[in-house]
C-alpha cells in the first residue's frame, strides 16, 4: 500500500491552536449542519417532485418512466454546476474566510429554492417552464458547491485534533436531516390533500418553506467566530493568493483521492434516497406513502449512525471504517433489490434502512477524511473541488444512470453492478490514501 508524502510545513505558516476553548460546540454543530440540512432538504424536495409530479407538470409529453429520466436530468444539472461554485466559493473561502462564504451560499440556495416554489408549470408557460427550472437548479448547485467544505471546516478547525472525525460529521448529518424534513413534510402534505390538489398547487409548499431554514441558518452562523487556523494565516498574511491553481499544481493526487472516495458513497445514497422512490411507485406499483415511509425511517437511522461512525473513525482510523462500509454496501447492492421485489412493506423498509446504515459507515468519516487531505492554505478550495467534481460523477449522474440502466435492461442486476463499480473506485482511492486520523492538520 503506497502513501502520499506529506510536504514539509512552511516555516512562515503559523501553527494556530487546534481548539478554541470559547467555541460553543453545540452552536458550531448546529451552524455546521444547517447548511447541508437546507441543501438536502431542497434536493430531497426536488428529488421527490421529480419522481412524483415533475414528470407530469414540467415534462408532460413522455411516458412516466421517460418523464422521470428527463426530470432526473435536470437533477443532474444541480451537480454539474457544483464545480463552478466550488471554484468560485472555494477560492473565496481561502482568501476571505469561512464565515463570509457560508453566509453567501446559504442565501443563494434559499433564494433559488424559494423561486422554484412560484415557478409556472409547462401548462402555463410552455417550454420556458422547464428552462427556468434548470436555471434555478443550476444556481442551487453552484451554492452547494461552496457550502459543504466551509460547513465542515467551521466545526473541524475549531475542534480538538482527536475529535475531528466527530466534529466534521456534524455536517454529514445534514443530508439525513434534510431528507427527513423534506420527505416528512411532503408525506404530511400528500396525506392532507387529494392527489389532484397536490399536483395542482400542493407541491409548491415545501419549496417556499425552505426560506425558514435559511433564516435559522443565517442566525446560527452569525454567532460563530472565524476558525482559529484561518485567523492565524490572516494575521501573518500568508494566505494562498491562487488557491485553485495551487490545488491543481501541487495537490492533484490528493484531489483525485479525496474525490475518488466519495463516488461510491454518493451512488449508494442516490440509490437509497432517490431511485428507491421511483422503483417502489413506478416499477412495483406500490403506494407513494410506502416509499416515503421507508425513506423517512432510513434517514432516521442514517442521522443517528453518521456521528457514531465519525467518532469510531477517530478511534480506529478513517480508512478501516470507510472501507468496511464500502464492502458491505457493495454486497447490499444485490441484496437490496431482492428484498424490494418481495413487495413486502417490512422488507422494503429493511432494504432501505440497512443500506442507509452501511452508507453511514462511509459518510461518517468522509468529511474529515476529505478535508484532512489538504493544507490549511488551500483546504477550502481543495475540499470544495473534491466534493463537487466527485459529485458530478457520483450523485449527480447516478439517478439518471440507474434509471437508464433499469429501463434498458429491464433488470436490477445491471444497477447492482453499477453500484459495485462505483464502490470499487472508492476502495481503490482508500487503498492508496494516507491515514489522517489523529495526525496534526497541515498548515
Amino acid at each position: 500500500m503506497s502513501n502520499i508524502s506529506i510536504p514539509v510545513v512552511d516555516a512562515d505558516v503559523p501553527r494556530a491552536p487546534e481548539h478554541n476553548s470559547k467555541a460553543n460546540m453545540k452552536r458550531l454543530a448546529a451552524a455546521s449542519s444547517i447548511g447541508t440540512t437546507l441543501e438536502w432538504y431542497d434536493f430531497t424536495v426536488y428529488n421527490l417532485m421529480a419522481a412524483l409530479v415533475f414528470n407530469v407538470i414540467f415534462f408532460p409529453s413522455f411516458d412516466p418512466l421517460s418523464g422521470t429520466i428527463i426530470a432526473f436530468s435536470t437533477y443532474a444539472v444541480g451537480y454539474i454546476s457544483r464545480p463552478l461554485g466550488g471554484i468560485l466559493f472555494g477560492s473565496l473561502g481561502d482568501k476571505l474566510g469561512r464565515r463570509w462564504v457560508l453566509a453567501a451560499t446559504l442565501i443563494l440556495m434559499g433564494v433559488a429554492t424559494g423561486l422554484m416554489g412560484v415557478l409556472p408549470t409547462y401548462e402555463n408557460l410552455g417550454i420556458w417552464s422547464p428552462i427556468l427550472l434548470v436555471a434555478l437548479r443550476f444556481l442551487q448547485g453552484a451554492a452547494i458547491g461552496g457550502e459543504w467544505a466551509g460547513a465542515v471546516l467551521l466545526s473541524m478547525e475549531h475542534g480538538k485534533p482527536h475529535q475531528r472525525g466527530r466534529n466534521a460529521s456534524f455536517t454529514q448529518v445534514g443530508p439525513a436531516c434534510g431528507t427527513l424534513l423534506g420527505a416528512g413534510f411532503i408525506a404530511i402534505i400528500t396525506f392532507a390533500m387529494t392527489p389532484e390538489a397536490f399536483q395542482d398547487w400542493g407541491w409548491r409548499i415545501p419549496f417556499l418553506s425552505s426560506v425558514l431554514l435559511v433564516i435559522l441558518g443565517f442566525w446560527l452562523r452569525r454567532g460563530v467566530a472565524e476558525t482559529p487556523v484561518f485567523k492565524a494565516l490572516e494575521e501573518k498574511d500568508v494566505k494562498a493568493q491562487a488557491p485553485i491553481r495551487q490545488v491543481f499544481a501541487q495537490h492533484w493526487r490528493r484531489l483525485l483521492i479525496a474525490g475518488g472516495v466519495r463516488i461510491g458513497s454518493d451512488i449508494v445514497y442516490a440509490l437509497l434516497s432517490v431511485f428507491s422512490l421511483t422503483y417502489v411507485t413506478t416499477v412495483l406499483q406500490l403506494p407513494r406513502s410506502l416509499a416515503l415511509t421507508a425513506t423517512i425511517i432510513g434517514c432516521v437511522f442514517h442521522a443517528i449512525c453518521v456521528p457514531i461512525f465519525g467518532i469510531l473513525s477517530d478511534k480506529l482510523g478513517r480508512r478501516p471504517v470507510y472501507g468496511t462500509g464500502a464492502v458491505l454496501s457493495a454486497i447490499w447492492g444485490f441484496v437490496f433489490f431482492g428484498l424490494m421485489d418481495t413487495s413486502s412493506p417490512l422488507l422494503i423498509c429493511v432494504a432501505v434502512v440497512v443500506g442507509m446504515i452501511f452508507q453511514a459507515m462511509m459518510f461518517g468519516p468522509q468529511a474529515a477524511f476529505v478535508t484532512e487531505q489538504f493544507p490549511t492554505r488551500v483546504r477550502y478550495a481543495g475540499s470544495s473541488l473534491a466534493y463537487t467534481l466527485a459529485g458530478v460523477i457520483g450523485a449527480g449522474l447516478a439517478p439518471l444512470i440507474i434509471t437508464g440502466l433499469f429501463k434498458a435492461y429491464e433488470s436490477s442486476f445491471a444497477v447492482s453492478l453499477y453500484v459495485g463499480a462505483g464502490l470499487l473506485v472508492t476502495l481503490i482511492a482508500l487503498a492508496i490514501a494516507r491515514e489522517t486520523a489523529g495526525k496534526p492538520l497541515e498548515e
